[in-house]
């Protein structure tokens, strides 16, 4: 079991952060590259004030239309990527692991809030769940694949949590739990799960084309 520990938080670590930083890498230069290749017109109506219109817009809840027309989406939505980023960057076991690697640290959340935020990630992905099962229009149009990234999104956190407190056969839950994680960092950019490095270019877009060409908001 030791041995299991240290090559999927050593070596398989390291490989899972390289997919993961060079896949980003590639999927951004990628994107600027097709659009200055084949869209290059879109440069010429870019507006900082219509793209920070449109973002700031999207990332304060209901400060959009649709937002403040499915509110429990919105508050379900928000607390899942509120918490999704937060718990695994401020967790402080994670930033322990930093500690003894790199010598690095910053502030960490406390233990119960951490715990608390983890819960609502688990149920927001028992929440994204039920509603692809329930709603005939999002059933529609879910695929295998949906359900397959919902998987690898909840599981570093039920895993986690399982570990964290320490319940019977937490040592094998810990060794899923890095391996989940890995999977989670390499599926980001391989994935529909890019969308968090899209998201900004597209509301930017969005937000240019709405406001600089249709003289409308795009919120």
């Amino acid at each position: 079991m030791h041995t299991i520990y240290q090559f999927v938080s050593g070596p398989l670590a390291w490989i899972a952060f390289i997919l993961f930083a060079g896949g980003c890498i590639y999927r951004v230069a990628a994107l600027l590259h097709t659009v200055y290749q084949k869209e290059r017109f879109i440069f010429s109506y870019m507006s900082w004030r219509h793209s920070l219109n449109s973002i700031f817009h999207w990332i304060i809840p209901f400060a959009s239309v649709n937002s403040r027309k499915h509110p429990v989406m919105t508050v379900v939505t928000f607390v899942f990527h509120i918490s999704l980023i937060l718990v695994p960057i401020f967790l402080l076991s994670h930033i322990v692991l930093w500690d003894e690697a790199w010598n690095i640290t910053w502030p960490a959340l406390p233990d119960g809030l951490a715990d608390v935020m983890t819960v609502l990630v688990i149920l927001s992905c028992v929440f994204f769940l039920a509603r692809r099962i329930v709603l005939p229009e999002v059933k529609y149009v879910t695929s295998a694949s949906d359900y397959v990234i919902l998987a690898i999104v909840a599981a570093p956190f039920i895993t986690g949590f399982y570990a964290y407190h320490q319940w019977p056969g937490y040592s094998f839950v810990m060794i899923l739990h890095i391996l989940a994680g890995e999977i989670m960092l390499i599926a980001i950019p391989f994935s529909r799960l890019r969308h968090m490095l899209f998201s900004v270019f597209t509301r930017a877009y969005m937000g240019s084309e709405f406001g600089g060409v249709r003289h409308a908001r795009d919120w």
